[in-house]
This record gives structure tokens, C-alpha cells and sequence, in this order.
């Protein structure tokens, strides 16, 4: 599992940043609670949408869908199921978004 966090920089333009998720130690293994304001599930079909910012801070977990995610600079990040994208690139061009193979996503919506 990753975490591709997406923000905007100075230049317009989406970043990206991919890290593990941090589990606490003890015998829950879990990580920080973040607040929500809610969740809803999303059926993605083959295609492509072109440069968009991120319509609110929030989460896509892929659960069955396969993902390519462009970012400005021609890069892109493969979202797998499992993964999750943390989208704050809410200003800006944006990023692309490609799918590779249709399935379900659930969007977390970040208070």
C-alpha cells in the first residue's frame, strides 16, 4: 500500500509525494485518526479526464479501480487497489487522471 499525496506548488503546477502509512506500535497498528466529513463510493469506468484540481481536501481509496495519475511536469504515479490518493492539489492545472482498468474508489472527505 502507498499514499500519493498531490498539492499544488508555487508554480501552478501538482506534486506529488509518495510515502507508507505510519502504524502506531502498540497492539491496534493503526494510524492518526483524521477528522471526515464524509464518504461516498465512486464507479469508474475505462477513460481519461484531463488537467483538474481536486474539487476539496480529500482521500481516493482504491478499491478495485486502476488508476495513472499525470501530473504537469509529464510524471505520473500508478494507483493500485489498495492505494490511496490524498488530493490538496485544489488550486492550480491540477492533474490528469487515466483509467486503466474500471472499479470502485471511495472518496473521504476531509472536514
Amino acid at each position: 500500500m502507498k499514499i500519493v499525496h498531490i498539492t499544488t506548488g508555487s508554480d501552478g503546477e501538482s506534486h506529488v509525494e509518495i510515502t507508507a502509512p505510519q502504524f502506531t506500535e502498540n497492539e491496534h497498528r493503526r494510524t492518526a485518526t483524521q477528522a471526515t466529513e464524509s464518504i461516498t463510493f465512486m464507479k469508474r469506468e475505462v477513460g481519461f479526464i484531463e488537467f483538474h484540481p481536486a474539487p476539496r481536501r480529500q482521500y481516493m481509496l482504491y478499491l478495485t479501480a486502476r488508476v495513472e495519475i499525470g501530473l504537469g511536469d509529464g510524471s505520473s504515479v500508478i494507483m493500485e487497489p489498495g492505494d490511496a490518493l490524498f488530493a490538496e492539489d485544489t488550486t492550480g492545472r491540477g492533474h490528469t487522471s487515466r483509467v486503466l482498468q474500471a472499479g470502485v474508489c471511495a472518496v473521504v472527505t476531509l472536514v
